[in-house]
């Protein structure tokens, strides 16, 4: 069982590039605004975002949020909660993820105990290659049923679902990409580049939660 050090002196930047997974928990959670993964002992610290990326992040987070509230789906999460891929040795924050009412007891007080059935990463100048290979082959090994990458810098979704263990793609039908997992739930490209973007609320009575 890990535990933290409320003694450990935080800071945004990690006291060694190179930290045990204990010692990274501690520092981890010592502070505030720290952005940061774990890579079987590597720490990766994560930029801060622009205020576009940050909006289309809480955008997401509270149609996501509310979609699944309403249709008693599960429960979503936001780009500060970890998870723990303890074979992998990994920690990572995805930007938005979904768990299942039947994978809640996987849930711990400070991060997800394996892997969520949704993950969402926006893609940001700095985390291309993460994004798109590195989590790419850690949330398939892991069993992550369905992954969003939604790339702002070129106004590109990429969608996959788990199949056989493998990610396959799902093709947009007419600029829409609609969800696997969650019945019901999809994104259009009409929406997701806007600026501003869309009102919440009628975006969410497009996707039928409201009338």
């Amino acid at each position: 069982m890990l535990t933290l050090n409320p003694t450990l002196d935080a800071t945004t930047a990690p006291p060694k590039p190179i930290m045990s997974e204990r010692e990274f928990v501690a520092w981890a959670y010592a502070g505030e605004n720290i952005r940061a993964e774990w890579e079987n002992g590597k720490v990766i610290t994560k930029a801060p975002v622009s205020a576009a990326e940050d909006d289309l992040n809480n955008w997401l987070l509270t149609i996501l949020r509310v979609f699944c509230e309403e249709n008693d789906l599960g429960l979503v999460k936001g780009s500060q909660f970890m998870v723990r891929f303890a074979r992998q040795k990994r920690r990572r924050m995805p930007d938005l993820m979904f768990i299942s009412k039947a994978r809640q007891h996987l849930i711990r007080p400070t991060h997800l105990e394996g892997a969520p059935d949704v993950a969402v990463e926006i893609v940001s100048a700095d985390s291309q290659t993460r994004d798109r290979r590195k989590k790419f082959i850690e949330y398939q090994k892991q069993g992550v049923r369905e992954y969003w990458i939604i790339d702002p810098l070129s106004q590109q979704v990429e969608l996959y679902s788990l199949n056989r263990g493998a990610f396959v793609e799902v093709e947009a039908i007419k600029q829409t990409w609609h969800s696997v997992v969650l019945p019901g739930f999809y994104l259009k490209d009409a929406w997701l580049w806007r600026t501003p973007l869309p009102k919440s609320f009628a975006v969410l009575k497009d996707l039928g939660v409201f009338k």
